[in-house]
Protein backbone atom coordinates (compact mmCIF):
# COMPACT_ATOMS: atom_id res chain seq x y z
CA UNK A 1 0.00 0.00 0.00
CA UNK A 2 1.16 3.56 -0.60
CA UNK A 3 2.29 5.67 2.37
CA UNK A 4 0.04 8.39 3.82
CA UNK A 5 1.89 11.26 2.12
CA UNK A 6 1.66 9.62 -1.29
CA UNK A 7 -1.99 8.80 -0.63
CA UNK A 8 -2.72 12.45 0.15
CA UNK A 9 -0.98 13.67 -3.00
CA UNK A 10 -2.88 11.17 -5.13
CA UNK A 11 -6.18 12.17 -3.57
CA UNK A 12 -5.62 15.89 -4.14
CA UNK A 13 -4.74 15.31 -7.78
CA UNK A 14 -7.69 12.95 -8.22
CA UNK A 15 -10.17 15.52 -6.87
CA UNK A 16 -8.72 18.20 -9.15
CA UNK A 17 -9.03 15.99 -12.23
CA UNK A 18 -12.49 14.69 -11.39
CA UNK A 19 -13.81 18.21 -10.86
CA UNK A 20 -12.50 19.49 -14.20
CA UNK A 21 -13.49 16.42 -16.18
CA UNK A 22 -16.87 15.97 -14.53
CA UNK A 23 -17.96 19.53 -15.29
CA UNK A 24 -16.80 19.35 -18.92
CA UNK A 25 -19.28 19.00 -21.78
CA UNK A 26 -18.65 15.73 -23.60
CA UNK A 27 -21.65 14.28 -25.38
CA UNK A 28 -20.87 11.55 -27.96
CA UNK A 29 -19.30 13.14 -31.02
CA UNK A 30 -18.59 16.37 -29.12
CA UNK A 31 -15.79 15.35 -26.74
CA UNK A 32 -13.72 18.48 -27.48
CA UNK A 33 -13.69 19.89 -23.93
CA UNK A 34 -12.62 16.56 -22.43
CA UNK A 35 -10.00 16.06 -25.11
CA UNK A 36 -8.63 19.55 -24.32
CA UNK A 37 -8.22 18.68 -20.63
CA UNK A 38 -6.48 15.42 -21.59
CA UNK A 39 -4.08 17.34 -23.83
CA UNK A 40 -3.42 20.10 -21.29
CA UNK A 41 -2.66 17.60 -18.52
CA UNK A 42 -0.29 15.37 -20.49
CA UNK A 43 1.01 17.87 -23.04
CA UNK A 44 3.78 15.75 -24.64
CA UNK A 45 3.60 12.84 -27.09
CA UNK A 46 -0.06 13.56 -27.85
CA UNK A 47 -1.80 12.80 -31.12
CA UNK A 48 -5.34 12.27 -32.32
CA UNK A 49 -6.76 9.91 -34.89
CA UNK A 50 -9.40 10.68 -37.50
CA UNK A 51 -12.23 9.60 -35.23
CA UNK A 52 -11.28 12.03 -32.47
CA UNK A 53 -9.58 9.62 -30.06
CA UNK A 54 -6.69 11.25 -28.22
CA UNK A 55 -3.57 9.17 -27.71
CA UNK A 56 -0.53 9.53 -25.45
CA UNK A 57 2.23 7.00 -26.07
CA UNK A 58 5.03 6.47 -23.53
CA UNK A 59 7.81 4.00 -24.11
CA UNK A 60 9.36 2.33 -21.08
CA UNK A 61 12.48 0.19 -21.00
CA UNK A 62 11.14 -2.03 -23.79
CA UNK A 63 9.24 -1.44 -27.03
CA UNK A 64 7.10 -4.52 -26.45
CA UNK A 65 4.64 -5.47 -25.15
CA UNK A 66 2.35 -2.64 -26.18
CA UNK A 67 -0.16 -2.00 -23.39
CA UNK A 68 -3.26 0.09 -24.01
CA UNK A 69 -5.04 2.04 -21.28
CA UNK A 70 -8.46 2.99 -22.68
CA UNK A 71 -11.11 5.26 -21.16
CA UNK A 72 -14.02 6.70 -23.08
CA UNK A 73 -14.40 10.47 -22.93
CA UNK A 74 -18.07 10.76 -23.83
CA UNK A 75 -21.07 10.82 -21.54
CA UNK A 76 -24.71 10.08 -22.25
CA UNK A 77 -26.39 13.17 -23.63
CA UNK A 78 -28.80 14.45 -26.25
CA UNK A 79 -28.83 16.27 -29.56
CA UNK A 80 -31.10 19.07 -30.79
CA UNK A 81 -33.50 17.36 -33.19
CA UNK A 82 -35.92 20.20 -33.89
CA UNK A 83 -36.98 23.67 -32.73
CA UNK A 84 -40.68 24.42 -32.50
CA UNK A 85 -42.28 27.70 -33.57
CA UNK A 86 -42.84 28.46 -29.89
CA UNK A 87 -39.10 28.23 -29.21
CA UNK A 88 -39.09 24.85 -27.47
CA UNK A 89 -36.41 22.33 -28.35
CA UNK A 90 -37.15 18.73 -29.27
CA UNK A 91 -34.25 16.38 -28.65
CA UNK A 92 -32.99 12.88 -29.40
CA UNK A 93 -30.92 10.71 -27.03
CA UNK A 94 -27.21 10.00 -27.41
CA UNK A 95 -26.77 6.87 -25.34
CA UNK A 96 -29.07 5.07 -22.94
CA UNK A 97 -31.51 7.09 -20.83
CA UNK A 98 -34.35 6.09 -18.51
CA UNK A 99 -37.06 8.71 -19.06
CA UNK A 100 -38.10 8.55 -15.39
CA UNK A 101 -34.96 10.53 -14.49
CA UNK A 102 -35.36 13.45 -16.89
CA UNK A 103 -38.36 15.68 -16.21
CA UNK A 104 -37.59 19.07 -14.61
CA UNK A 105 -33.82 18.50 -14.87
CA UNK A 106 -31.47 21.22 -16.10
CA UNK A 107 -29.32 20.70 -19.19
CA UNK A 108 -26.58 22.57 -21.09
CA UNK A 109 -26.76 23.00 -24.86
CA UNK A 110 -23.40 23.63 -26.52
CA UNK A 111 -23.61 25.86 -29.60
CA UNK A 112 -21.30 25.85 -32.60
CA UNK A 113 -19.62 28.99 -31.23
CA UNK A 114 -18.91 27.25 -27.91
CA UNK A 115 -21.56 28.94 -25.79
CA UNK A 116 -23.35 26.91 -23.12
CA UNK A 117 -27.11 27.59 -23.00
CA UNK A 118 -29.01 26.44 -19.91
CA UNK A 119 -32.43 24.87 -20.33
CA UNK A 120 -34.85 22.66 -18.44
CA UNK A 121 -36.58 19.49 -19.62
CA UNK A 122 -40.34 19.86 -19.60
CA UNK A 123 -43.54 18.17 -20.77
CA UNK A 124 -47.29 18.61 -20.49
CA UNK A 125 -47.99 19.08 -16.74
CA UNK A 126 -49.72 16.22 -14.90
CA UNK A 127 -52.63 18.60 -14.15
CA UNK A 128 -53.61 18.34 -17.83
CA UNK A 129 -53.19 14.55 -18.13
CA UNK A 130 -55.71 11.81 -17.56
CA UNK A 131 -55.09 9.35 -14.72
CA UNK A 132 -53.88 6.64 -17.08
CA UNK A 133 -51.32 8.96 -18.70
CA UNK A 134 -50.05 10.18 -15.32
CA UNK A 135 -49.18 6.61 -14.34
CA UNK A 136 -47.16 5.89 -17.50
CA UNK A 137 -43.46 6.49 -18.06
CA UNK A 138 -43.37 9.53 -20.34
CA UNK A 139 -41.70 8.93 -23.69
CA UNK A 140 -38.77 11.13 -24.71
CA UNK A 141 -40.69 12.18 -27.80
CA UNK A 142 -43.21 13.94 -25.57
CA UNK A 143 -40.57 15.99 -23.76
CA UNK A 144 -38.92 19.23 -24.77
CA UNK A 145 -36.27 21.64 -23.52
CA UNK A 146 -37.25 25.15 -22.52
CA UNK A 147 -34.38 27.69 -22.78
CA UNK A 148 -36.54 30.71 -22.00
CA UNK A 149 -37.02 31.92 -25.57
CA UNK A 150 -40.12 33.62 -26.96
CA UNK A 151 -40.05 31.86 -30.33
CA UNK A 152 -38.03 29.83 -32.82
CA UNK A 153 -36.31 32.88 -34.28
CA UNK A 154 -34.92 33.89 -30.90
CA UNK A 155 -33.60 30.37 -30.26
CA UNK A 156 -31.78 30.36 -33.58
CA UNK A 157 -30.64 33.96 -33.90
CA UNK A 158 -30.17 35.24 -30.34
CA UNK A 159 -29.19 32.00 -28.61
CA UNK A 160 -27.31 30.53 -31.60
CA UNK A 161 -28.82 27.07 -31.17
CA UNK A 162 -28.89 24.88 -34.29
CA UNK A 163 -30.03 21.39 -35.15
CA UNK A 164 -27.33 18.90 -34.19
CA UNK A 165 -26.04 20.87 -31.20
CA UNK A 166 -25.23 18.53 -28.32
CA UNK A 167 -26.77 18.58 -24.86
CA UNK A 168 -25.52 17.27 -21.50
CA UNK A 169 -26.87 17.38 -17.94
CA UNK A 170 -26.20 20.43 -15.81
CA UNK A 171 -24.88 19.04 -12.53
CA UNK A 172 -21.77 20.51 -10.92
CA UNK A 173 -19.02 18.53 -9.21
CA UNK A 174 -19.78 18.48 -5.47
CA UNK A 175 -18.13 17.11 -2.33
CA UNK A 176 -20.94 15.61 -0.27
CA UNK A 177 -21.36 16.05 3.51
CA UNK A 178 -19.06 13.06 3.87
CA UNK A 179 -16.27 14.34 1.57
CA UNK A 180 -15.22 10.79 0.68
CA UNK A 181 -18.35 10.73 -1.50
CA UNK A 182 -18.39 12.78 -4.70
CA UNK A 183 -21.45 13.87 -6.68
CA UNK A 184 -21.47 14.92 -10.34
CA UNK A 185 -22.77 14.08 -13.76
CA UNK A 186 -20.70 11.93 -16.12
CA UNK A 187 -18.65 9.83 -13.70
CA UNK A 188 -19.38 7.28 -16.42
CA UNK A 189 -16.75 7.71 -17.63
CA UNK A 190 -14.79 10.73 -16.40
CA UNK A 191 -13.48 8.53 -13.58
CA UNK A 192 -11.82 6.38 -16.25
CA UNK A 193 -10.36 9.40 -18.04
CA UNK A 194 -9.04 10.83 -14.76
CA UNK A 195 -7.45 7.49 -13.93
CA UNK A 196 -5.83 7.25 -17.36
CA UNK A 197 -4.33 10.73 -17.04
CA UNK A 198 -3.16 10.22 -13.47
CA UNK A 199 -1.54 6.87 -14.27
CA UNK A 200 0.51 8.45 -17.06
CA UNK A 201 1.60 11.29 -14.80
CA UNK A 202 2.72 8.87 -12.10
CA UNK A 203 4.59 6.63 -14.56
CA UNK A 204 6.89 9.46 -15.69
CA UNK A 205 9.53 8.53 -13.13
CA UNK A 206 8.71 4.82 -12.75
CA UNK A 207 10.45 2.26 -15.01
CA UNK A 208 8.12 -0.11 -16.85
CA UNK A 209 9.06 -2.98 -19.22
CA UNK A 210 6.65 -2.06 -22.02
CA UNK A 211 5.23 0.75 -24.11
CA UNK A 212 2.04 2.26 -22.69
CA UNK A 213 -0.55 3.92 -24.88
CA UNK A 214 -3.19 5.88 -23.00
CA UNK A 215 -6.28 6.59 -25.08
CA UNK A 216 -9.32 8.76 -24.50
CA UNK A 217 -11.85 7.14 -26.81
CA UNK A 218 -14.91 8.75 -28.38
CA UNK A 219 -18.52 7.64 -28.84
CA UNK A 220 -18.52 4.66 -26.49
CA UNK A 221 -22.07 5.41 -25.38
CA UNK A 222 -23.41 5.02 -28.91
CA UNK A 223 -21.67 1.78 -29.85
CA UNK A 224 -17.97 1.75 -28.78
CA UNK A 225 -17.11 3.44 -32.07
CA UNK A 226 -13.86 5.12 -31.07
CA UNK A 227 -12.49 1.91 -29.58
CA UNK A 228 -12.37 0.31 -33.03
CA UNK A 229 -10.07 2.94 -34.51
CA UNK A 230 -8.08 3.34 -31.27
CA UNK A 231 -7.03 -0.31 -31.37
CA UNK A 232 -6.05 0.05 -35.01
CA UNK A 233 -4.00 3.18 -34.21
CA UNK A 234 -1.93 1.47 -31.49
CA UNK A 235 -1.99 -2.29 -32.24
CA UNK A 236 -1.95 -3.39 -28.57
CA UNK A 237 -0.64 -6.64 -27.11
CA UNK A 238 -2.84 -6.17 -24.01
CA UNK A 239 -5.53 -3.71 -22.98
CA UNK A 240 -6.82 -2.29 -19.71
CA UNK A 241 -10.24 -0.65 -19.89
CA UNK A 242 -10.90 1.97 -17.19
CA UNK A 243 -14.57 2.58 -16.45
CA UNK A 244 -17.18 4.08 -14.19
CA UNK A 245 -19.23 0.94 -13.58
CA UNK A 246 -22.79 0.78 -12.23
CA UNK A 247 -22.95 0.33 -8.45
CA UNK A 248 -25.54 -2.07 -7.10
CA UNK A 249 -25.50 -1.29 -3.35
CA UNK A 250 -29.06 -0.01 -3.37
CA UNK A 251 -32.46 -1.20 -2.12
CA UNK A 252 -33.96 -3.96 -4.24
CA UNK A 253 -30.69 -5.82 -4.81
CA UNK A 254 -29.94 -8.54 -2.22
CA UNK A 255 -26.73 -7.94 -0.30
CA UNK A 256 -25.25 -11.28 -1.38
CA UNK A 257 -25.68 -10.31 -5.06
CA UNK A 258 -23.90 -6.95 -4.83
CA UNK A 259 -20.67 -6.71 -6.83
CA UNK A 260 -20.29 -2.95 -7.16
CA UNK A 261 -20.37 -1.51 -3.65
CA UNK A 262 -19.12 1.99 -2.88
CA UNK A 263 -16.16 1.88 -0.53
CA UNK A 264 -15.19 -1.73 -1.25
CA UNK A 265 -12.51 -0.96 -3.79
CA UNK A 266 -11.78 -1.26 -7.49
CA UNK A 267 -14.10 -3.56 -9.42
CA UNK A 268 -12.43 -6.26 -11.51
CA UNK A 269 -14.96 -7.33 -14.13
CA UNK A 270 -14.74 -10.90 -15.40
CA UNK A 271 -17.42 -10.68 -18.05
CA UNK A 272 -20.52 -8.94 -19.34
CA UNK A 273 -22.71 -9.56 -22.41
CA UNK A 274 -20.26 -7.67 -24.65
CA UNK A 275 -16.99 -9.33 -23.61
CA UNK A 276 -15.56 -12.30 -21.74
CA UNK A 277 -12.29 -11.01 -20.34
CA UNK A 278 -9.08 -12.96 -20.83
CA UNK A 279 -9.11 -15.46 -17.96
CA UNK A 280 -5.35 -15.59 -17.42
CA UNK A 281 -5.15 -11.80 -17.41
CA UNK A 282 -7.96 -11.42 -14.88
CA UNK A 283 -6.49 -14.10 -12.62
CA UNK A 284 -3.14 -12.31 -12.78
CA UNK A 285 -4.76 -9.00 -11.78
CA UNK A 286 -6.74 -10.61 -8.96
CA UNK A 287 -3.57 -12.16 -7.56
CA UNK A 288 -1.77 -8.83 -7.87
CA UNK A 289 -4.51 -7.00 -5.96
CA UNK A 290 -4.42 -9.61 -3.18
CA UNK A 291 -0.62 -9.61 -3.03
CA UNK A 292 -0.56 -5.82 -2.58
CA UNK A 293 -3.56 -5.62 -0.22
CA UNK A 294 -5.51 -3.48 -2.66
CA UNK A 295 -9.20 -3.36 -1.82
CA UNK A 296 -11.12 -4.91 -4.72
CA UNK A 297 -14.34 -6.62 -5.71
CA UNK A 298 -15.14 -9.05 -8.50
CA UNK A 299 -18.02 -8.70 -10.95
CA UNK A 300 -19.83 -11.00 -13.36
CA UNK A 301 -22.39 -8.81 -15.12
CA UNK A 302 -25.58 -9.85 -16.91
CA UNK A 303 -25.97 -6.49 -18.67
CA UNK A 304 -23.92 -3.56 -19.91
CA UNK A 305 -20.74 -3.32 -21.94
CA UNK A 306 -17.53 -1.36 -22.42
CA UNK A 307 -14.85 -0.57 -24.99
CA UNK A 308 -13.56 -4.09 -24.32
CA UNK A 309 -16.16 -5.26 -26.82
CA UNK A 310 -14.21 -3.79 -29.71
CA UNK A 311 -10.64 -3.88 -28.44
CA UNK A 312 -10.56 -7.57 -27.48
CA UNK A 313 -11.43 -8.50 -31.07
CA UNK A 314 -8.82 -6.34 -32.80
CA UNK A 315 -6.46 -8.20 -35.15
CA UNK A 316 -5.84 -11.72 -33.88
CA UNK A 317 -7.28 -10.81 -30.49
CA UNK A 318 -6.13 -8.71 -27.53
CA UNK A 319 -6.14 -9.96 -23.91
CA UNK A 320 -8.31 -7.41 -22.17
CA UNK A 321 -9.50 -6.60 -18.66
CA UNK A 322 -11.97 -4.04 -17.29
CA UNK A 323 -11.24 -2.19 -14.06
CA UNK A 324 -14.06 -0.06 -12.72
CA UNK A 325 -14.88 2.52 -10.07
CA UNK A 326 -18.44 1.76 -8.89
CA UNK A 327 -20.81 4.67 -9.43
CA UNK A 328 -24.39 4.94 -8.24
CA UNK A 329 -27.04 6.20 -10.68
CA UNK A 330 -25.00 6.24 -13.90
CA UNK A 331 -26.78 7.59 -16.98
CA UNK A 332 -28.56 10.21 -14.89
CA UNK A 333 -27.88 13.82 -13.91
CA UNK A 334 -26.32 12.89 -10.56
CA UNK A 335 -23.79 10.13 -10.01
CA UNK A 336 -22.02 9.24 -6.76
CA UNK A 337 -18.59 7.64 -6.31
CA UNK A 338 -16.34 6.99 -3.31
CA UNK A 339 -12.86 8.46 -3.69
CA UNK A 340 -11.09 5.48 -2.11
CA UNK A 341 -12.42 3.16 -4.82
CA UNK A 342 -10.82 5.46 -7.37
CA UNK A 343 -7.52 5.47 -5.46
CA UNK A 344 -7.56 1.66 -5.23
CA UNK A 345 -7.97 1.48 -9.01
CA UNK A 346 -5.12 3.93 -9.49
CA UNK A 347 -2.77 1.94 -7.24
CA UNK A 348 -3.63 -1.32 -8.99
CA UNK A 349 -3.03 0.04 -12.49
CA UNK A 350 0.30 1.66 -11.58
CA UNK A 351 1.57 -1.61 -10.09
CA UNK A 352 0.17 -3.65 -12.97
CA UNK A 353 1.95 -1.64 -15.65
CA UNK A 354 5.25 -2.19 -13.87
CA UNK A 355 4.69 -5.96 -14.08
CA UNK A 356 3.51 -6.37 -17.68
CA UNK A 357 6.69 -7.52 -19.41
CA UNK A 358 6.87 -9.48 -22.66
CA UNK A 359 6.90 -12.91 -21.04
CA UNK A 360 3.94 -12.14 -18.77
CA UNK A 361 1.76 -10.74 -21.55
CA UNK A 362 2.60 -13.60 -23.93
CA UNK A 363 1.51 -16.00 -21.18
CA UNK A 364 -2.03 -14.61 -21.29
CA UNK A 365 -2.55 -16.16 -24.73
CA UNK A 366 -0.93 -19.58 -24.33
CA UNK A 367 -3.84 -22.00 -24.67
CA UNK A 368 -2.19 -25.43 -25.07
CA UNK A 369 -3.78 -26.73 -21.85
Amino acid sequence: MVDSMKHGERKRKALQLLAKLGDAHGAPGCEDAVRRIFRDELDENIRTDRTGNIICEKRGTRKHPRVMLAAHMDEVGFVVQNITRAGLIKFAPLGGWWPHTLLAQRVRIRTREGSEIIGVIGAKPPHFLGKGDREQVLELEKMFIDVGAKDEGEVRELFGIRLGDTIVPESAFTLMHNPEFLLCKAFDNRVGVALAIQVVEEMVDIPHPNTVCTVGTVQEEVGVRGAHTAAFSFNPDAAIILEGTPADDIPGIPEEERQGVLGKGVQIRLLDPSAIMNRRFTHYVLDLAQENNILHQVAVRKSGGTDARAIQLYGQGVPTIVLGVPARYIHTHNTIIQINDYLAALELVVILIQRLDKCTVEGFTVFDD
